[in-house]
C-alpha cells in the first residue's frame, strides 16, 4: 500500500492525507473504528470513503464540488429565448410593445410550461450577454423647429469671464 498512497501523500491536501492515513490503517489490517478514531470521523463516513477509494482509487477521495441545483433553462430554451428578445415582441400576439422581464416570464410559461422568477430570469438574460437598455421616450407631436428655438444661444460663463476681465500684465 505504500507505493499506491506514498505519491498522493507528497500531494495531497490536509483533508485528503487524513483520508488517505485513515484508510491505509483499514488496508494494514487496522478496524475501521480505530480509521474513524484517527481520521476524527464517523464509522458511515469511514465507509463511504472506503466505497470511494475501491471504486475510484486515490482520485476518489478528493474533495469535488458539489452538483448545486439544476438550470431553469435548458439550451434549446435560452436559443428560444435569445431568438424571442432578438425578434422583439408582436404586438398581436404578445400584448406588448416591448420586451419586459415578466412579460418574457409569462412568454417561458406560454411556450415551454417553464415557471421563472423575474430574478432568475434576468439573472440568465444577463448571462446571455443582454442588458435593460431602454431608449429616452419621444413624444409623438414633438417638433424638431421648436426645439432649436428653446435653445440657449448665450455663450458659456468662462468666455464671458474672460472678456470682462482686465488684463493683469499692463
Amino acid at each position: 500500500m505504500q507505493q499506491v498512497f506514498g505519491a498522493w501523500l507528497v500531494r495531497a491536501s490536509m483533508p485528503l492525507r487524513r483520508r488517505l492515513l485513515a484508510l491505509a490503517l483499514i488496508y494494514d489490517g487496522g478496524s475501521r473504528s480505530d480509521a474513524a478514531r484517527l481520521g476524527n470521523v464517523t464509522l458511515q463516513i469511514v465507509r463511504d470513503w472506503v466505497l470511494r477509494f475501491n471504486a475510484n482509487g486515490p482520485a476518489g477521495l478528493v474533495d469535488g464540488k458539489a452538483p448545486g441545483p439544476r438550470p431553469r433553462l435548458n439550451d434549446a430554451q435560452r436559443s428560444a429565448l435569445t431568438k424571442a428578445i432578438e425578434r422583439g415582441p408582436t404586438p398581436y400576439l404578445d400584448g406588448v410593445v416591448r420586451w419586459r422581464l415578466c412579460d418574457l416570464a409569462q412568454w417561458l410559461w406560454e411556450e415551454f410550461r417553464v415557471s421563472v422568477s423575474e430574478q432568475t430570469l434576468s439573472r440568465e438574460v444577463r448571462a446571455l450577454g443582454y442588458r435593460k437598455l431602454a431608449a429616452r421616450p419621444k413624444h409623438h407631436e414633438q417638433d424638431p423647429q421648436a426645439i432649436e428655438g428653446f435653445k440657449k444661444a448665450s455663450p458659456p460663463q468662462w468666455q464671458r469671464l474672460q472678456a470682462e476681465r482686465p488684463e493683469e500684465n499692463e
